[in-house]
């Protein structure tokens, strides 16, 4: 039984990692964009799931699915989301609120904006050129 607990404790962390992978691509994707253009409709695709997940105030199924794992290993899981639970601890000890979850979707939609004008100006100036 110790081993079945400790192979999904080790896959609610894998799920840890691949949800923090997720947000800094969603995040920092952009930037990777620039550099290999074939990413961008992986990336605003990625990019568009987090700003519904974030507005909208629904939880990413990754959460649910580590909670699960996280149940079949023995462990607690929690009760609030992703951002929530190891994000916002980092940023903002208080926790999360409804205005900062809002305030999290807005930067990181503008950080995406910015660097796809950024793209696209250079782009448009290289062609022009």
């Amino acid at each position: 039984m110790i081993a079945a607990q400790t192979f999904y404790r080790l896959l609610a962390e894998m799920v840890v990692l691949v949800h923090f992978a997720f947000v800094l691509f969603v995040i920092l994707g952009g930037f990777l964009v620039a550099r290999r253009r074939r990413v961008m409709s992986i990336h605003l695709a990625a990019a568009i799931w987090a700003t519904l997940i974030e507005f909208s105030g629904w939880i990413c199924p990754l959460t649910p699915l580590e909670n699960w794992l996280r149940a079949k290993s023995g462990s607690d899981g929690y009760d609030s989301d992703f951002v929530a639970h190891y994000i916002l601890p980092i940023l903002y000890p208080e926790g999360l609120t409804r205005e900062t979850q809002i305030a999290l979707g807005v930067l990181v939609v503008a950080i995406n904006i910015a660097v796809y004008v950024w793209i696209l100006r250079s782009h448009s100036e290289r062609n022009a050129g």
